[in-house]
Parts: C-alpha cells; sequence; structure tokens
C-alpha cells in the first residue's frame, strides 16, 4: 500500500565570511602593507537518501535547516574557516520539489540509497584586503563582503509501501493500538470516525533495529463501504496494495448470538470489493479486554476454540496482550517475506515500462503502473524474487 508522507521545510545554507581589512603592523615595519585574510565559505545543505529512514516524521516536527556561516578573515593573511555542511538524511525515494513564486518544480529525486544531492550552495567568502593591493593603491582600506548561501522552500514527497493495513469498525481502538506499539500520534477520541485519513505508525524490532514494520490505521469501515458508503471506496483503496491485515474488533461488538459478526461484515466489504482483497493473510484480534468481564472473556475464548478461530485478546490501552500480538505480527512479516520477494522503487520515465535488467526475473507492479496524482515522474512497485 502506498501513502504520501509529505513535509515542507526550509534550507538555507550558509554565508560566507567577511573579508580582512588589515595592515601588517610590526616594530621596526611600521608600513608593512595591506594582510587582511579571506573569509570562508559558507557551508551547503546536502540531502542524502538513508534506507535506514521510512518515513518523513521528524521534516514535520521541525520545518528550519541553516547551515553554519564562513568565519571571517582576519589579520596576518588568515583566512577564516569553512561553515560545516548541513547533512539531512531522507527517506530513500523522496522527490523534492521547489517551492517559489512562479510554482513548484521538482529538482531531485533520491532513488538510490546513499545518493547525495547539494540543495543550497553556501556562499563564496569574500577577499581580503591583501588582493587589493596595485600599484596605485598601497593602502587598500577595503576588502570584499562574502556572499549569502542560498535559501530555499522545499516540499518533500515520500510515497510508503505499508507492510500491514489496521482495519475494524469506527471505535475499535485501531489508533489507541497505533499509538502504543509505534510513535504515531493519532487522534484518539471515544466517537466513530476519529481517523478521517490513514494515520501511519513504524514498528521496530527490539532486538534489530534495522528490521521495520509499518502498520497503517484505516479509518472505520461501515457496511455498504464498498458502495462508497461512510468514508467509503476512498479508504479500500489503501488497504488494497497490504501485504497482510490487522483486524480489530472492540469486545463492546461482540454482543448476541454471533460474536464475530464485526469480523463478517468487514471481511464482506473487502469481498464486495475486491475478491484477492478478501483472500489476503489477516490476523484478528478482539480489543477492550478491559471492558469486560472475566467471565465473559472466558466465554469468548472458549467460542473462538470451539469455532477453530485464532483470535489474539487485547486491551491496547492497558497493554494487554500486545507482546504476544506483536511476536505474531513479526512471524506473519517473516512469513510473507518468504512468498512475497521484496519491493524495490525505481524511477521510470512517463509512459514506459520500468527497466528490467536481463538477469533480473520480472516480478508484476502495483497495477496503475505510477503516481497516483499524475504528477511528476511515475514509479513501479517491482516484486522481485531474492
Amino acid at each position: 500500500m502506498r501513502f504520501v508522507d509529505e513535509a515542507r521545510i526550509s534550507v538555507k545554507a550558509g554565508d560566507g565570511g567577511n573579508g580582512s581589512v588589515h595592515f601588517r603592523r610590526e616594530k621596526f615595519i611600521p608600513k608593512g602593507g595591506p594582510d587582511g585574510g579571506d573569509g570562508g565559505d559558507g557551508g551547503s545543505v546536502i540531502l542524502r537518501a538513508d534506507a535506514r529512514l521510512l518515513t518523513l516524521y521528524d521534516f514535520r516536527l521541525k520545518r528550519h535547516y541553516a547551515a553554519q556561516n564562513g568565519q571571517h578573515g582576519m589579520g596576518r593573511q588568515m583566512y577564516g574557516r569553512k561553515g560545516e555542511d548541513l547533512v539531512l538524511h531522507l527517506p530513500v525515494g523522496t522527490l523534492v520539489f521547489l517551492e517559489d513564486k512562479d510554482g513548484e518544480k521538482l529538482l531531485t529525486d533520491l532513488a538510490e540509497p546513499d545518493q547525495e544531492v547539494v540543495i543550497a550552495q553556501g556562499g563564496l567568502g569574500g577577499k581580503g584586503n591583501i588582493h587589493f593591493k596595485s600599484s596605485t593603491t598601497r593602502a587598500p582600506m577595503f576588502a570584499q563582503p562574502g556572499k549569502p548561501g542560498e535559501e530555499k522552500t522545499l516540499r518533500l514527497e515520500l510515497k510508503i509501501l505499508a507492510d500491514v493495513g489496521l482495519l475494524g469498525l469506527p471505535n475499535a481502538g485501531k489508533s489507541t493500538f497505533l499509538s502504543k506499539v509505534s510513535a504515531a500520534r493519532p487522534k484518539i477520541a471515544a466517537y466513530p470516525f476519529t481517523t478521517l485519513v490513514p494515520n501511519l505508525g513504524v514498528l521496530i524490532d527490539e532486538y534489530d533495529p534495522g528490521r521495520r514494520l509499518v502498520i497503517a490505521d484505516i479509518p472505520g469501515l461501515i457496511e455498504g463501504a464498498s458502495q462508497g458508503q461512510g468514508l467509503g471506496m476512498r479508504f479500500l483503496k489503501h488497504v488494497e496494495r497490504t501485504r497482510y491485515l490487522l483486524h480489530i474488533l472492540s469486545v463492546e461488538d461482540t454482543d448476541g448470538d454471533n460474536p464475530w459478526a464485526g469480523f463478517e461484515l468487514i471481511d464482506e466489504e473487502l469481498r464486495s470489493f475486491d475478491e484477492e482483497l478478501a483472500s489476503h493473510p489477516q490476523i484478528r484480534v478482539i480489543n477492550k479486554i478491559d471492558l469486560a468481564s472475566p467471565e465473559r472473556l472466558e466465554e469468548l475464548k472458549a467460542r473462538a476454540k470451539a469455532d477453530g478461530l485464532r483470535i489474539f485478546f487485547i486491551s491496547a490501552l492497558e497493554s494487554q496482550g500486545l507482546e504476544e500480538l506483536l511476536t505474531e505480527l513479526w512471524r506473519m512479516q517473516d512469513e510473507v517475506d518468504r512468498h512475497a520477494p521484496l519491493i524495490r522503487l525505481r524511477p521510470v520515465e512517463s509512459g514506459t515500462e520500468a527497466a528490467v535488467e536481463p538477469d533480473e526475473p520480472r516480478g508484476r507492479d502495483d497495477g496503475d503502473g505510477g503516481d497516483d496524482d499524475g504528477d511528476g515522474p511515475e514509479f513501479i512497485w517491482v516484486y522481485e524474487d531474492r
């Protein structure tokens, strides 16, 4: 599943240091001439593609970035120190757009790990007065000022592939679950449709920080969603490219003769929308067990066993049962990794197929062949065998 993660930032390269106006003054050398040194160049702002990053979350928290200014020149022909470059680490696949009075244009596509682009050039340091001595100007009383560094407003856009689609009826506690297992901070309240847009959370393996799992909290679905009811097909489309599903039902919705009716309702909407989507691997969860009596909880567990269903019972709010569920999420991730190959983002020219090297087996694309909005370069998610 692809989501567009977006952030707007401003970057400012360092200004160049001013050249120095200085004259050599030593004992017995009262008129030693100019010896002012040059100012140092300002630091540049560099963007680097980092394969360890998955979202632009940090750039929504901090929006202004500046590289270091160059140091001013000094006497005795001492040059100012160059300002340090500022390196911003971005996820692989980030598109960088320049925003100005003329509109927006694509500056670069960070399509490869460790790719670097100087996005804002530091200003040049000014020359000291030693450079302006001539036969007619023996004692120049001026030096060159440093040039300002480039300043730009950027829009960062990243299309994210989510591993897990988090499904359930409105108010099932999906957002609370996401906030407990990741750094995501979705809006949470006790009424339906609190989540109006998909939220993303990144789950990091505590034993292997390089191993990550992206979870997408899909807004609550209702009966008739496949025909556009409620928040409708707009959000079912978000689900169809997930690798597997985490289906959460509140214990409050298990009353009646069939406690699994809530699961079945969403399953039917998935089938109505796309049979293949309904066949995705699914982990079923009953949430908010802190609201059920011990007797009711035992009754539900016994019913699940009798019906041959594997269901995880948790309270996301109280963090009950989360460890066992997270273990299952990682196990399922390993399972789909074995059967569904790794996914790689590859830039392609608009209107053409993705280039595949002859020694690489060709997989399938995501079905639409590129950008959701039709602007800028297209991308194809290519599934490749290991």
